[in-house]
Formats: C-alpha cells, sequence, structure tokens
C-alpha cells in the first residue's frame, strides 16, 4: 500500500469518527429535547370514571371535583418535582358504569398509555375490578368512591382509597340510632328490617350494624335481613316482607339509583316507619327532583357534608359551584378533590415521577386542611383511610342538616318521622 493510500485511510477513518461523534452529539440532542418535551406534557394522570351508565351522575361529580383540583394546583403553577414545577395533565376515560371495561380502561391507562398515577373506581363493583392492575403495573391507584373493605384486604401495595370502610358507615348507623334511644326520643327494644344490596359494599354495612347490636343487647331486635340485586326495578315483593315484618325502622343499603326506585315503590306500598335509611345515600339533589317531599325526614350516613364547619369546605363548595355551574351534590366530589390533592402531596414529597417513591410517599401522607371529617387525610396500614362519618337528615322545603355527631350537628333530628309521613 502506498503512502498516498495511507493518507486516504487515515483521512477516511478520523471523518468516520467526526461523524460518529457528531451523529451522538446530535442524539444526545435530541434526546434532551425530548425529554424537555415530555416534561412539558406535565404528569399524565388517568381518570377512570363513569360518566355513564347508572352510575353515570355520582361518577361525573367525581370527575368534576378531580378537575377541579387539576385546575387549582395547575393555576398555582404545577406539581414541584425536584427544582421544576409541572402541570398535571388529565387523561380520562369512562368506563361506562361497567366493570370489565372498567379494569381493561385502568389496566391500558397503567400499561400503554404511560400515566404516573390513576384515580377512580366509582362504586364498590368498578372498584374491585380496577384494584387488580395497580400492582400488576406498579402504578399507585386511588379510589375515591370504593369502599368495601374486600378492595383493601388482599394486601396491595400500590392501592389507596379516601372512603372509610363500609362496616363503620353500618356502625355508625345503628350508634346514631343508640343515642337516640340514650335521649328518649327512641323506645328501647324498637324492631329493625335491614336490605342489603348483593355485594362487598352490603356485606360490610350488615356486618358493621350487626356488630353494634351485639355489642349493646337489648336497644333494637334485627327482626328482617334480605339481599337484593343491584338495579333492580321491581322492589315491591321485597318491600312486602319488609311490611310483613312490622318493624319499626327501616335501614336500607343501596346505590343511587336503587334508592330512587325503591323510595318511589316504598312511598307507594304505603310503608311507614319511625326512621328510615338508605346508608350513604339520600340528600342527593336527583332524588329530591325524582321524589319531591318523599324523601323528607331519610337520615344518611355520608363521608363528607358541606355543612361541616371548616373554611377550606366553604371555599370547596363555592369554587366547584363556580366551576361547574351546580352546587355540591353529597359527598361525591369532595372526596375525589381530596384524592387529587393527595396524590400531588405525595408525587412533591417524592421528587421525581417514580412511582414507587410516590406510593411510598402516599403511605406517610398526612394532609391537613383535609375537606374530610377529622381535616385530616391520611392512609391506613392496607391503604384505605378511617375518618369519621357525618349523619344527616332530609328535612322539609329541600334542607338538609347534620345531626351526628353533635359537635358538627347543624340542626336538631326530627325522629320519629311524623305520622302520615313515609
Amino acid at each position: 500500500m502506498t503512502k498516498s493510500s495511507d493518507w486516504f485511510l487515515g483521512r477516511g477513518r478520523r471523518a468516520v469518527a467526526a461523524a460518529v461523534l457528531l451523529l451522538a452529539a446530535a442524539g444526545l440532542l435530541l434526546a434532551g429535547c425530548g425529554k424537555k418535551g415530555a416534561e412539558s406534557e406535565g404528569i399524565k394522570i388517568g381518570v377512570v370514571m363513569p360518566t355513564t351508565g347508572r352510575e353515570g351522575k355520582p361518577g361525573t361529580y367525581q370527575k368534576e371535583g378531580i378537575e377541579l383540583a387539576i385546575k387549582q394546583i395547575n393555576e398555582a403553577g404545577g406539581v414541584p418535582v425536584g427544582n421544576r414545577k409541572l402541570p398535571l395533565k388529565e387523561v380520562f376515560y369512562d368506563d361506562g358504569s361497567d366493570s370489565a371495561k372498567s379494569a381493561q380502561l385502568t389496566e391500558r391507562a397503567m400499561s400503554s398509555d404511560g400515566v404516573t398515577a390513576v384515580i377512580g373506581g366509582y362504586s364498590t363493583a368498578l372498584g374491585e375490578a380496577e384494584s387488580v392492575m395497580p400492582d400488576r403495573y406498579q402504578t399507585p391507584w386511588i379510589t375515591p368512591g370504593a369502599a368495601a373493605s374486600s378492595i383493601f384486604a388482599h394486601g396491595y401495595q400500590f392501592a389507596f382509597g379516601t372512603l372509610s370502610p363500609v362496616d363503620l358507615l353500618g356502625s355508625t348507623t345503628a350508634e346514631f340510632l343508640g343515642t337516640l334511644v340514650d335521649e328518649g326520643k327512641l323506645k328501647k327494644g324498637l324492631k329493625v328490617a335491614v336490605v342489603l344490596e348483593n355485594t362487598d359494599h352490603g356485606v360490610d354495612y350488615g356486618h358493621g350494624i350487626d356488630r353494634w347490636l351485639k355489642q349493646h343487647p337489648g336497644y333494637f331486635n334485627l327482626v328482617f335481613s334480605e339481599k337484593f340485586d343491584l338495579g333492580g326495578t321491581d322492589f315491591s315483593g321485597l318491600l312486602q316482607k319488609v311490611k310483613q315484618a312490622k318493624a319499626d325502622i327501616f335501614l336500607a343499603d343501596a346505590h343511587l339509583q336503587d334508592y330512587i326506585t325503591m323510595q318511589r315503590q316504598y312511598i307507594q306500598s304505603g310503608l311507614h316507619h319511625q326512621m328510615i335509611s338508605y346508608g350513604a345515600r339520600g340528600p342527593e339533589a336527583d332524588a329530591r327532583k325524582a321524589l319531591g317531599d318523599g324523601i323528607d325526614y331519610i337520615f344518611a350516613g355520608i363521608w363528607w357534608s358541606d355543612k361541616l364547619p371548616y373554611p377550606q369546605v366553604t371555599k370547596f363548595a363555592a369554587d366547584y359551584q363556580a366551576l361547574t355551574g351546580h352546587k355540591v351534590d353529597s359527598w361525591y366530589a369532595a372526596t375525589a378533590y381530596d384524592a387529587t390533592r393527595a396524590l400531588a402531596g405525595a408525587i412533591q414529597a417524592a421528587g421525581s415521577l417514580d412511582k414507587t417513591a410516590i406510593r411510598d410517599q402516599l403511605r406517610k401522607l398526612q394532609m391537613k386542611e383535609s375537606l374530610v371529617p377529622g381535616q385530616v387525610l391520611k392512609f391506613g396500614a392496607n391503604g384505605q383511610v378511617d375518618y369519621p362519618f357525618v349523619i344527616v337528615q332530609n328535612k322539609p322545603e329541600g334542607k338538609v342538616d347534620i345531626v351526628y355527631p353533635k359537635d358538627a350537628a347543624t340542626g336538631e333530628v326530627i325522629v320519629p318521622i311524623p305520622a302520615g309521613k313515609k
């Protein structure tokens, strides 16, 4: 080989090396731009909620609560992550109130849509379907609308919930009635009829009532207990059995549409009890619209009320109405709002978008100035919160009062239900 050819080969090698270096530099530059581009997209949060189907109305309220929190966080500059602030970006999926679809959409969000976390699972059935996905994909999941103990009994590490257990709802309902006996407003030994939706939600509610009754013998006598299927259109046979039981108090565990249907047929059947409850349902605007004064005097144990005497509750209710154009309805939006704020707080504490780090911060979270009773939101060892319920009672002319506990009450309970009502 000649010196001339050596020179050309050397020059060629140097050119190739230079080209490689240039390509590498370009790749680093593009990677950097891509990273900045991803950051500019913000923190993607999957929201899996029913806005259609039988659970569409409460699911919509929960979606609105999430969107209010996102709006306020982003208007404040976003979530601090390390030395930068990133906006929250909602990636929304309507599951149509279908459990199988809810699970599929949660899996899609976690496996292929690049979300950092998912907020979803309105109702026990939808929440149970979604809850198997978080640990599978190592992605934090918070349900603001499902409270059955079965969801949190599997040792899942990435599943969290902002609703106290339904078992506690049942025992709080019985405890409230017990205080009315202690105050002489109800007689001791009254007969109670209970009807329960045929879900883990219903099982938990019944367990809570049973536990309190066993711990307080003589207060009440359980004379009837039966289950019913979700989405029923004819409860007349069940209500006839309730009538034959000759109970003094009627307690049902029901979701919104079943509550409306059952209470309509209760009125048509000419039933009357000294006290009536449909579990966590009672003050909803849809029920008032459908039945008018037919829902007067019904009491409910709920996770939140806009009557709670906290300044943050007053502000939330005003902000929610300004955003949506309607008043906050029952508890649905508030627990979803706090779920979003809790997630943002955990991301900030983690200082990164690492999903395991975010999960670890959710476990440690103690969010003060929360909307919930007690004003502190924190997750238990199983991922579920455990704050107290409030009891509200519908009153004539659309009024709703907190009637229990006493230190939060905004009005006196009306008991027994006046003659000729219900």
